[in-house]
C-alpha cells in the first residue's frame, strides 16, 4: 500500500500541476469552455456565465496548488479530500458530456491536448482510482520538508499562479497551442491533404418486406431489397481528417472574402468578437495604429460577430478608418484572447499578434 500511495501521489500530483498550468496559461480559453457547460443546452446555469472567468482562474489555481500540496505531502487530509471531491465532480461532468454528447472537448488540457468526451471520462475514472488509493492510504502521505518550508513553497506557488494568471490576461497566453499561433499560415491550416483519411459512414436501411420491418446495413450503396423503402439511419463510425482551421470566413454582404484577403501581402486585422464586451478605451490607440499601418502600405480590416449597426457606431465614435467583416464568434475567440486584439498577416501567415495592451509593440 505504501508503494501504491507513492506512485499515485506522483502521478496525481504531476498531472494536476501540468493540467492546471496549461489552463492557467489560457484562463480566458477555459472560461469559454465553462460558458459552454453553463449554457441552457448543457447544465442550464446561465447565472454563472458572467462569473465564468473568475471561476476559471479559481479552479485552475486550486488544481495547481493541490498538486503541489500532494507532492509536498503537506496537509494530506485536506488535500486528499479536496482532490476526491474535485475528481468526483469532474467525472460526473465528463460522463454527462460524453453520454449526452453535450460538450465535445472538456478542455482538461486546454488546447494543448484534445480529448474526446469518452477519453476525458476514461481519464477521470483512472484518476479517481489513484485518488481513492490516496484516500484510503493517506496515513502513508508524509511531508517531504518541515512545516515552515512547506508553507513557504506553497505560498510561492500560490503567488506564482496569481501573477501568471494576471500576466496572461493582460497580454496573451505565453505559449499558444492554437492553430492561429504566430508563424501559422491560415490557408495551409484550412487545407486537407490528398491522402487524409476520409470519414466512414454506416447506413441502416429500413424496408417493409411482407408487412415486416427489415434492416439492411451497408457502407453507402443502396441495397437490392424486394420491399418498400421506409427510411435510412446514418451513423459515422470513423471520423475523417478535420483540418486544424475550419469555419474561417471573412464575410461582408453575404459574400466570403477570405480567399482574396488572405492573399494580401500586408494585412492588419482588428478583431473584436463581441463589441458589447470590448474594451472601448483600446480603440483610440487602435485608430492611431490603423493609420500608421495604412501609411506603411497595409490593408486594414475589422472582424467581428456583432451587427453592422454596432460596427458603424464604433467606427463613428472612435474614428476607425476601416470596414468590419463578419466572422463566427467562436472562431474569433480562438484566434486571439483579447477583445479587441490585432493580427498582422503576410499572405495568410500570422506575423504578429497582440493584446490591446501591447499595440505599441507592433512593428510595420
Amino acid at each position: 500500500m505504501k508503494y501504491l500511495v507513492w506512485i499515485s501521489r506522483i502521478i496525481v500530483g504531476v498531472l494536476f500541476i501540468v493540467s492546471g498550468w496549461i489552463k492557467l496559461n489560457d484562463p480566458m480559453g477555459f472560461s469559454f469552455k465553462l460558458e459552454e457547460y453553463f449554457s441552457p443546452g448543457v447544465l442550464d446555469l446561465p447565472f454563472l456565465t458572467p462569473m465564468a472567468l473568475g471561476i476559471s482562474i479559481f479552479v485552475v489555481i486550486v488544481e495547481v496548488i493541490l498538486g503541489v500540496l500532494l507532492l509536498l505531502g503537506f496537509k494530506p487530509k485536506f488535500t486528499v479530500w479536496s482532490l476526491l471531491l474535485m475528481i468526483v465532480f469532474f467525472t460526473f461532468l465528463t460522463w454527462y458530456s460524453a453520454y449526452f454528447n453535450k460538450v465535445t472537448d472538456c478542455g482538461c488540457f486546454g488546447d494543448a491536448v484534445k480529448l474526446t468526451p469518452w477519453e476525458s471520462f476514461t481519464k477521470d475514472v483512472i484518476l479517481l482510482v489513484f485518488i481513492l488509493i490516496l484516500f484510503f492510504g493517506k496515513k502513508y502521505i508524509t511531508p517531504l520538508f518541515s512545516n515552515k518550508v512547506n508553507w513557504i513553497i506553497s505560498g510561492v506557488a500560490l503567488v506564482a499562479c496569481v501573477w501568471f494568471a494576471n500576466h496572461v490576461l493582460n497580454h496573451l497566453p505565453s505559449v499558444d497551442f492554437r492553430p492561429y499561433k504566430i508563424g501559422a499560415n491560415i490557408q495551409e491550416g484550412m487545407s486537407i491533404p490528398e491522402n487524409a483519411p476520409k470519414p466512414v459512414f454506416e447506413y441502416a436501411w429500413r424496408f417493409k418486406v411482407n408487412g415486416e420491418d427489415k434492416i439492411v446495413v451497408t457502407n453507402g450503396d443502396y441495397p437490392s431489397v424486394d420491399g418498400e423503402f421506409v427510411d435510412v439511419e446514418t451513423t459515422e463510425i470513423q471520423k475523417g481528417y478535420e483540418p486544424p482551421i475550419h469555419d474561417f470566413t471573412i464575410e461582408q454582404g453575404g459574400q466570403d472574402f477570405a480567399a482574396e484577403l488572405l492573399e494580401e501581402d500586408k494585412l492588419m486585422m482588428v478583431i473584436a468578437y463581441d463589441m458589447t464586451k470590448s474594451n472601448y478605451d483600446a480603440f483610440t490607440g487602435i485608430a492611431e495604429v490603423a493609420k500608421k499601418a495604412k501609411t506603411s502600405g497595409y490593408k486594414v480590416i475589422g472582424m467581428s460577430a456583432s451587427s453592422n449597426e454596432m460596427a458603424n457606431e464604433l467606427k463613428k465614435n472612435y474614428g476607425l478608418d476601416f470596414d468590419f467583416y463578419f466572422t463566427d464568434e467562436t472562431t474569433l475567440k480562438t484566434i486571439v484572447r483579447s477583445n479587441p486584439g490585432i493580427l498582422v498577416l503576410n499572405r495568410g501567415t500570422i506575423a504578429q499578434k497582440v493584446h490591446y495592451n501591447d499595440i505599441d509593440k507592433l512593428t510595420f
